[in-house]
């Protein structure tokens, strides 16, 4: 729902901010206090058109933001509109375009009224709403469909003429060819190649170091003599002994160190053939990565392999699936074609009775709107919904407003009051909708009885939605959980919109002045008191 709208510069709009509440909320005020612009703010906030007439006079931009709660977290949308030049988008602070506005907006407002964009006057929405109102089963159809498309994408990858399905059995027996020659021993060949190639090539270089290592250990004057020498001098004598038996220690460590010298010396392997072979074989893999570790079959979508070994081998699979496929390519082709002309029977199947439950549920449907319609002083209104061949995907709200009309889609529809009304009537009636619905001009046109059930139809909406309605009428303000004045005020030739969230007296004096125009008049007070009295918004029903 919209907590919290901010506008700045828009139009009449000097600098507001509005924050809202659950229910029916209705705006009122005398005409062109800026009412209407509120709704324009919220349009511009859903990704509307943006046009820089509307910028306040002297104002380089206009700038609209909306704080919404959406899945149980807090999102803002914000909008900037420039005197000249292009307008600009924001979604949590973050920048984005009118069309991302407009796909999130769609699943947090609705806008009903003359100017605005409308869910459900798109024939997608139109068809989904029949299809929640008649419980309409689409699994077998949809289930029908996505198997269809798997067997005919089979289809499309099989190979096109003779001489196509030869070429590509040649180019794949090579393949297969050459990845069977590589004889790969693994995905992890070329990682064990590489450690032992690493073995090989320091060869020499380890055994030099560990002759560097024994000389300096055991030879004439190397460090085993050394401490030998240490030892013979201090042996035997007294004040020595703790020292001696740790010399004894370190000559036994370091005649240990060199045996271990010596025989990790003679186990390195110098053999520049199996370095070459090594070498040989290493660059064959990477060839291989290189060819096949990314490679996709014709006719499948763009790979997503990394160009691995484990990739080259799959790759091979598929090769061979693939030849297997190719060689019995007339015995398979003809069970794809089996299999599909099965899948259309059922289709076809399928889209019959789904045709059959729209074409049922749609004069339900077209009744109940149309009784909501006569209470909401549209009397003579017919209202059908049309359903096309099957499986009747094109569904079409078709409203005749007056007797003699020629029932017309919802979006020709001329009357902006009708098709607010005519929204409305839906909504009671439809179950699924955005969080907030933003009613405007829903009232042209009515008054007395027809205005009462006009606004307990918008508080009964708000016992489940968020309902924010532009009204002139008395009986549909009183009818609201809350009411905000709009107003003008002028000062030094500068006219700005404030707005005010009515408390109960305040409410009684706007009523008042809706009522006769004279909020001073106690007839006119008592009056509204009444009003107030006989609307419970919390038990509309």
């Amino acid at each position: 729902m919209l907590l919290e709208l901010a506008v700045r510069d828009l139009g009449v709009i000097d600098d507001l901010r509005l924050v809202l509440g659950p229910g029916m909320t209705a705006l009122t005020g005398e005409t062109g206090a800026g009412k209407t612009l509120l709704v324009e703010a919220i349009e511009l906030l859903l990704g509307g058109r943006a046009d820089g007439v509307l910028v306040r006079p002297g104002a380089e931009e206009a700038s609209i933001e909306g704080r919404f709660e959406h899945d149980g977290a807090e999102v803002v949308l914000s909008r900037a509109v420039p005197a000249e030049g292009r307008s600009r988008a924001y979604i949590d602070g973050r920048m984005a375009t009118a069309a991302a506005l407009a796909e999130l907006g769609a699943q947090l407002v609705d806008l009903h009224g003359q100017n605005a964009h409308q869910s459900l006057l798109g024939t997608a929405v139109q068809r989904a709403a029949l299809d929640r109102f008649g419980s309409i089963d689409l699994a077998g159809l949809l289930d029908a469909r996505r198997e269809l498309a798997e067997v005919e994408q089979r289809l499309a990858t099989m190979g096109g003429d003779v001489g196509a399905r030869a070429r590509e059995l040649d180019l794949l027996r090579f393949q297969a060819t050459e990845l069977e020659t590589a004889a790969i021993e693994g995905p992890d060949e070329d990682e064990r190649l590489d450690a032992e190639e690493d073995a090989l090539a320091d060869a020499v270089a380890h055994r030099e170091a560990a002759q560097r290592a024994l000389a300096a250990l055991t030879e004439d004057g190397g460090a085993l003599d050394t401490v030998t020498d240490a030892l013979g001098a201090v042996d035997g004598r007294a004040p020595f002994a703790g020292s001696a038996e740790r010399l004894r220690s370190v000559a036994v460590e370091l005649s240990d160190v060199a045996s271990e010298v010596r025989d990790a010396a003679e186990a390195v392997v110098d053999d520049p053939e199996r370095l070459a072979a090594l070498r040989v074989r290493r660059q064959l893999l990477h060839d291989l990565r290189r060819k096949y570790g990314t490679a996709t079959l014709p006719g499948e979508a763009g790979s997503t392999r990394a160009g691995t070994l484990a990739d080259v081998l799959a790759y091979g699979d598929d090769v061979s699936a693939r030849i297997a496929d190719l060689e019995r390519h007339d015995e398979l082709a003809s069970e794809l074609d089996a299999q599909r002309q099965r899948i259309l029977d059922r289709i076809a199947t399928e889209e019959a009775r789904v045709g059959a439950a729209r074409r049922a549920a749609a004069p339900r449907l077209a009744g109940r709107v149309q009784a909501e319609l006569r209470r909401l002083a549209m009397p003579r209104a017919r209202v059908e919904v049309a359903v096309g061949d099957d499986p009747g995907d094109d569904v079409a709200f078709l409203l005749a407003a007056n007797p003699g009309s020629r029932p017309l889609p919802l979006t020709k529809v001329a009357s902006g009051g009708e098709l607010a009304r005519a929204m409305l009537a839906l909504r009671l009636v439809l179950t699924e909708a955005p969080p907030t619905l933003v009613f405007d001009e829903v009232d042209a046109g009515i008054g007395g009885e027809a205005a009462v059930a006009v606004g307990q139809a918008l508080a009964r909406l708000g016992a489940s939605h968020q309902v924010l309605v532009v009204t002139h009428l008395p009986q549909v303000a009183s009818a609201a959980h809350a009411q905000i004045g709009v107003a003008k005020r002028q000062s030094r030739e500068r006219t700005s919109t404030t707005i005010t969230v009515l408390d109960d007296e305040s409410r009684v004096i706007e009523l008042s002045r809706m009522l006769s125009g004279q909020p001073d008049s106690e007839a006119a007070r008592e009056h509204a008191r009444e009003l107030l009295s006989a609307t419970d918004p919390g038990s509309a029903t």
